[in-house]
């Protein structure tokens, strides 16, 4: 039998090291879980991926998913896991389902409900709720197994209910005795493996009920107080997300908590389309306070957020209408017979929307502001191929070719609407941010909004927009956006002992066809507890994801390994492996 050196080699590949230096050639070799030579290996693999012609990086570092859920009931972490993610990190926005107390469930359900779009009954029917405090969730998870590794933050608004109860609900101020309490809890929860602590204060979080979220409007001496809880722990980081109507106020709150705690803070930056420059304002209080010392990033969207609408989704521009409501409960063959009947669709047509501010006129009415969807969408969009665009040059109106585009596919035709980072139907301004010294990719929102949004496809849309297919403007360099979304997101959550290619480091990697890396469209798939539908956006051109040294995907598709495990607490660097 041959003797074989290692158990995997992957030869001749152009290495992305994650370090941002220029790519090259290359063999990677690996024992176990860990890398243990890079360059040129002389011997063999128990097993060898034949490289040559291909792209070869680390396995990409998520910081900003909500597969809360979604990891007490599955396996795969998809769609995360199609996009060469093989590290995501969950409880973002300040929701998740730990600490809770058997009389909250439904509570925390009806938030992450209204937050993060997963239906009541998915939640309700999947979550085993076989824990109560924090560290019990985390022992829950450290049962299971993943196809990629899982980490975890403690979410205020859980944390708050659980020490507040209805006052929490309330969003009555904590006292010190509340505060103390919930640092204890911080303190513990990092203690027992937590990567950080999240918050939310945009009026955009409520719950199923239009509520709110509880931790809206907590003051300074609540968010200082938690922060000083991991402070006392000596680890973890602060996440963060806020409207900033007054930015100046909401940076200072910021600043406190790190000032204070020592601990580095993460927070959402998108350019808003109401005060579309607002974000160049937050990212000149983010270089003052790194210059003073304040570790302070922002996480930034590579692409438009977008909603999508369409018969078979959560939403469609008809969805206000009392015409279409008259059969809005009817299955998706019937509606689509409805809808093609003549009588019924000029009478929808000639039928405006029920009159509400805000969502319904700003999104489902906004036809120079949707796009159709089809095999080669280009998320950077010309506002004339916009429906309002196309129908002032061919004549006709922009609501029946939004009528026409979701009738395809048997009713399955999908639109798009941007409503975040798009404000100038230009995506310079989402450029600007992913360039600067003090930001990360982020804010892909794997597992959440599964009837609206579908960004857990951003790792594999920011190497292909942004290094190879963009159009209008500017483009980054390959190496580096592979750096920053593996070596500069590992650092962020404090797990320095993978995102990089180099020996003694975690053997989690991607090989990649580059030439060939594309996005599908998104579909919707019925796979979720309960019968639960969700959006899902897969990819063509990973030839191998590896995790922990197991190929998890060849070509796209589960090989069985699962090798990802939960995540407590941060990593340090382990020492390196002298090179063959």
């Amino acid at each position: 039998m041959a003797d074989h050196a290692h158990d995997l080699v992957i030869r001749g590949g152009s290495i992305a090291d994650g370090s941002g230096a220029v790519a090259r050639e290359g063999d990677v070799a690996i024992k176990g879980d860990t890398i243990v030579a890079v360059g040129k290996v002389s011997g063999r693999g128990r097993e060898e991926i034949d490289a040559r012609g291909k792209l070869v990086t680390p396995g990409f570092v998520d910081v900003h998913t909500h597969y809360d859920g979604q990891a007490t009931w599955d396996e795969r972490m998809q769609p995360s896991s199609w996009h060469g993610a093989t590290t995501v990190i969950m409880g973002n926005c300040g929701v998740g389902f730990a600490p809770c107390r058997p009389n909250d469930h439904d509570r925390l359900v009806r938030l992450m409900e209204g937050v993060e779009d997963i239906p009541f009954p998915v939640l309700s029917q999947g979550l085993p709720w076989n824990w109560e405090s924090y560290p019990d969730y985390l022992d829950a998870l450290a049962q299971r197994r993943f196809d990629m590794d899982v980490g975890s933050q403690l979410p205020h608004a859980a944390l708050r209910v659980y020490v507040m109860g209805e006052r929490g609900v309330n969003r009555e101020p904590a006292t010190p005795d509340d505060i103390s309490r919930m640092a204890e809890i911080a303190k513990a929860a990092v203690q027992a493996g937590a990567l950080g602590f999240s918050t939310s204060r945009t009026l955009n979080h409520r719950d199923s009920e239009g509520r709110p979220t509880p931790t809206l409007t907590a003051e300074e001496d609540e968010l200082v107080g938690i922060a000083l809880g991991l402070k006392a722990a000596g680890a973890g980081a602060l996440q963060f997300v806020s409207d900033f109507t007054d930015a100046e106020a909401e940076f200072a709150l910021m600043r406190a908590m790190v000032r204070q705690s020592g601990r580095p803070l993460s927070f959402s930056l998108l350019q808003g389309h109401v005060a579309p420059d607002k974000w160049r304002l937050l990212l000149e209080r983010t270089a003052e306070a790194n210059a003073q010392g304040l570790t302070i990033r922002a996480q930034v969207a590579g692409r438009p957020v977008g909603v999508l609408l369409g018969l078979e989704l959560t939403m469609n521009p008809f969805s206000k209408n009392p015409v279409y409501r008259e059969i809005a409960s009817l299955p998706l063959a019937e509606r689509v017979a409805r809808l093609r009947d003549p009588e019924f669709r000029a009478r929808l047509l000639a039928t405006p929307p029920i009159a509400e501010p805000g969502f319904a006129r700003s999104t489902l009415q906004n036809w120079s502001n949707m796009f159709r969807m089809d095999e080669a969408f280009d998320y950077e969009p010309l506002q004339g191929d916009s429906l309002q665009g196309i129908a002032e040059r061919q004549g006709g109106s922009a609501p029946a070719l939004a009528l026409d585009a979701m009738l395809e596919n048997e009713g399955r035709g999908i639109l798009y609407v941007p409503f975040l980072n798009y404000a100038g139907f230009t995506l310079d301004p989402a450029h600007t941010m992913l360039m600067d010294a003090n930001t990360v990719p982020g804010l892909s929102d794997g597992g959440a909004h599964v009837g609206m949004i579908c960004d857990g496809s951003f790792p594999t849309y920011n190497l292909v927009h942004w290094t190879r297919d963009r159009k209008r403007g500017n483009r980054i360099p390959l190496e580096k956006m592979v750096a920053m979304q593996t070596a500069d997101t590992a650092a962020l959550i404090g797990l320095h002992d993978r995102g990089r290619i180099a020996p003694g480091l975690r053997a989690d990697i991607n090989v990649i066809d580059y030439a060939r890396l594309r996005l599908k469209p998104p579909t919707v798939a019925y796979d979720l507890p309960a019968g639960g539908k969700r959006l899902l956006q897969g990819a063509e051109g990973y030839e191998a994801t590896i995790v922990a040294g197991a190929i998890t995907y060849r070509n796209g598709e589960p090989t069985g390994a699962l090798p990802g495990r939960l995540l407590r607490g941060g990593r340090a660097a382990p020492q390196a492996i002298a090179a063959e």
